[in-house]
C-alpha cells in the first residue's frame, strides 16, 4: 500500500482501479445522498502555495462529505520553503493533522513534504506533475467510454503538468497517447523516455494538430500559459495560436470525440465557447470527479478502504 499520493507513476495498474473502482461507489453514495464518513475524526491540511478554486472546493467539500474537516493554509499562512523550511512544516502540520494535500510550484518541495511528513501526503499540483487531476480525466472516460485501455488521447497544448501526468498514467496503463504542441514546449523529457522504455503504451510526440486529431478518441487541452508564466503569456498565445480547439481543427477529428479541459479555461484562446459547449465536452463532468477522485485517494490513504 502507498504511503503518499505523488505521482501516478507511483501507483501499479491494478492500485490505479482500485481507486477508480471506489471513486465509482462514493460517488454512487454521494448521488443518493448516502451518509459514508469514513474519515469521520480526521483532518485534512491544505497548503496553497498556488491558489485553486477547483482544488479548495473538491477537497474541502469531499472531506465534509467524508465525515471530516479541512484546513485551508492560504500562502501567508505558510510561507513553505521561504519563510519555514519544508520539513519544518512537514513535521509540524502531520502532528497536528491525519493528512496534508499541498498545491506547490517546485516538484522538490511536495517530495520533501512526503519524506518528513509522518501523515499521508497528496499532490494537489506542483509545476512538475497533477496527478488528482488526470486520475479524475481517465475516470471520466472510463464513465463515457467503458474503458480508458487502448484509446487514443490527445493532448493539444503545452508540454506541462497536466501532459506528463499523462505520460505517466501512460506509463501504467496501456493507451496511445499524443502530446501535440508547437517546437520548443515538450513534456518532460525523463518521464517520456520512462513511459516509452515501459513498452505498455503507445507515446507520440507531434506538431502537426490535424494529424493528430485523427483517429482521436478523446482531444485534451490546457490553459497556454500556466500559473507564473503570465511574463511569457503574449509569446506563448502566438506559438500557440494554430493549437486552438475550434470548429475548423475539431474537424479533422471523428465525429464522436469527447473533448476535455481541465479548467480554469480561457475561452477563445486555447478553445472557443463553441467547442466548450459542444455536446462532444465533458469538461464539468471530469470537474466533477475531481471530488470523488480524491475522495477515494483520500479513504485509500487513511486504510479505510
Amino acid at each position: 500500500m502507498y504511503k503518499h499520493f505523488l505521482s501516478i507513476a507511483d501507483l501499479t495498474k491494478d492500485e490505479i482501479y482500485e481507486i477508480f473502482d471506489l471513486t465509482r461507489s462514493l460517488k454512487e453514495k454521494t448521488r443518493r445522498r448516502e451518509q459514508h464518513h469514513l474519515l469521520a475524526g480526521y483532518t485534512l491540511a491544505m497548503i496553497f502555495a498556488k491558489p485553486s478554486a477547483r482544488t479548495r472546493i473538491s477537497f474541502e467539500t469531499g472531506m465534509y462529505q467524508l465525515g471530516g474537516h479541512a484546513l485551508y493554509l492560504s500562502p501567508q499562512d505558510i510561507g513553505i520553503g521561504t519563510r519555514e523550511a519544508v520539513k519544518d512544516v512537514a513535521r509540524v502540520v502531520s502532528r497536528y493533522n491525519d493528512m496534508i494535500m499541498a498545491r506547490l510550484f517546485a516538484h522538490s518541495h511536495i517530495e520533501e513534504l512526503a519524506e518528513y511528513s509522518s501523515a499521508p501526503v497528496i499532490n494537489g499540483l506542483t509545476d512538475y506533475n497533477h496527478p488528482c487531476q488526470v486520475m479524475a480525466d481517465a475516470f471520466t472516460i472510463l464513465e463515457h467510454r467503458g474503458k480508458v485501455e487502448g484509446l487514443k488521447v490527445v493532448f493539444v497544448g503545452d508540454g506541462n503538468n497536466v501532459a506528463n501526468s499523462w505520460i505517466n498514467f501512460a506509463y501504467r496503463v496501456p493507451l496511445h497517447l499524443v502530446i501535440c504542441g508547437p517546437q520548443g514546449y515538450p513534456p518532460d523529457a525523463q518521464t517520456l523516455a520512462r513511459a516509452r522504455a515501459a513498452g505498455h503504451s503507445k507515446i507520440e510526440i507531434l506538431n502537426d494538430p490535424r494529424e493528430a486529431l485523427k483517429d482521436a478518441d478523446v482531444v485534451y487541452t490546457d490553459v497556454w500559459a500556466s500559473m507564473g508564466q503570465e511574463a511569457e503569456a503574449e509569446k506563448r498565445k502566438k506559438a500557440f495560436m494554430a493549437y486552438q480547439l475550434n470548429r475548423e481543427l475539431m474537424s479533422h477529428a471523428p465525429k464522436n470525440t469527447l473533448v476535455m479541459h481541465c479548467l480554469p479555461a480561457h475561452r477563445g484562446e486555447e478553445i472557443t465557447d463553441e467547442v466548450m459547449e459542444s455536446p462532444n465536452s465533458i469538461v464539468f463532468d471530469e470537474a466533477e470527479n475531481r471530488m470523488h477522485v480524491q475522495k477515494a485517494i483520500m479513504v485509500k490513504l487513511a486504510g479505510k478502504a
